[in-house]
């Protein structure tokens, strides 16, 4: 086991390596004068492949509908050139949504994306959908991934028809990314039931339900002691941390509360947050960056971008506004590059 695990982080190692996201040597002088030459990291993009779009019609999952959202458009030359004009090095894929439960379907996308990367290893890496909440499937895609695709790591749904993370239905899969020590991308997933008539919420996904869902999510895996259970799985919560700033203190206090009343068990909240990582897509200036900075530190934040979801004119517009707050904080480095590489080289 020992020897397995040594071999797959020397093959996350050897990947970064060759994809030209090593780090760059110390020995030159002051850390924060390197800042030009940063190797600049997106944890957060996504590609509409034909393996996607073709098993969604499979299984019959109309995106529109689901999402309140059409699909975007997608190519890789246009994706190389947002990278090129945002002056980002390497962007960490993943799997859009809707979610996609299906393990061949899953496996179809996986492969899909495996021969983009090495078409690309020096711009894209990625990290393999898991079917949840299909257990075999899943811990057979852990296996294959690894060992037959080169995935960074894993993406997995706030909620999988209806099964949420922290669900002891999950624990197989988790005991099994975590024996792994794996990277595991959180994405949300709409909730089965929501007022879809007359309230915008429950029709454009992207405005209250992805966030929603998302700390849903957290908050019962906070619950269930699960990041405590799981603790050597690299959780990254997308969105900056999406609603849980907020729900953090509130949390907090009902925990307590609560296994007081002997109507759950007691959790470290505290320990358990300061184990996520959390990406910046979505609008982290001027409000978000600081909000979320109550919650955890700048070690455990990286850059993402949400491309193609947010179009680049936008998206660039954005990142000129973070770039700046993150020049004066003097960041740029942690959180462009060197958060981004503790994630995909430990």
């Amino acid at each position: 086991m020992d020897a397995e695990r040594a071999k797959n982080k020397m093959n996350r190692r050897e990947f970064i390596k060759l994809s030209g996201v090593g780090l760059l040597t110390m020995a030159i002088g002051d850390y924060n004068k390197l800042e030009a030459a940063t190797k600049r990291i997106d944890f957060h993009s996504h590609a509409i492949l034909p393996s996607y779009v073709e098993g969604l019609k499979r299984l019959n999952i109309d995106a529109v509908a689901e999402e309140g959202f059409p699909l975007p458009n997608w190519s890789v030359e246009a994706h190389l050139k947002f990278m090129e004009e945002a002056e980002i090095n390497f962007s960490v894929l993943s799997m859009p949504t809707p979610h996609i439960s299906n393990a061949e379907v899953a496996r179809a996308i996986n492969e899909d994306f495996s021969a983009l990367c090495k078409k690309y290893p020096d711009k894209f890496g990625f990290v393999a959908t898991l079917p949840l909440p299909d257990i075999d499937g899943s811990i057979a895609e852990i296996e294959y991934a690894i060992k037959k695709l080169g995935a960074l790591g894993f993406k997995v749904a706030s909620n999988s028809d209806g099964v949420y993370l922290g669900d002891e239905r999950l624990n197989p899969i988790f005991e099994e990314l975590n024996r792994r020590k794996a990277l595991v991308i959180m994405h949300p997933s709409p909730a089965r039931q929501l007022p879809r008539e007359s309230v915008v919420t429950g029709r454009v996904m992207a405005l209250y339900e992805y966030p929603a869902d998302t700390t849903r999510a957290v908050l019962n895996m906070l619950a269930n002691g699960t990041l405590e259970k799981y603790s050597e799985i690299k959780f990254v919560v997308p969105h900056c941390g999406s609603f849980l700033p907020y729900m953090k203190q509130r949390a907090g206090a009902m925990f307590q509360m609560l296994s007081s009343m002997k109507m759950m068990e007691p959790v470290n909240i505290e320990s358990s947050i300061k184990q996520l990582y959390f990406d910046l897509a979505g609008d982290p200036m001027p409000d978000a960056l600081d909000i979320l900075l109550k919650i955890t530190d700048v070690g455990h934040i990286v850059y993402g971008s949400d491309y193609p979801y947010v179009p680049a004119p936008i998206l660039l517009k954005k990142k000129r506004a973070l770039d700046e707050e993150l020049k004066q904080q003097q960041w740029t480095n942690k959180i462009y590059r060197t958060n981004a590489e503790r994630l995909l080289t430990n």
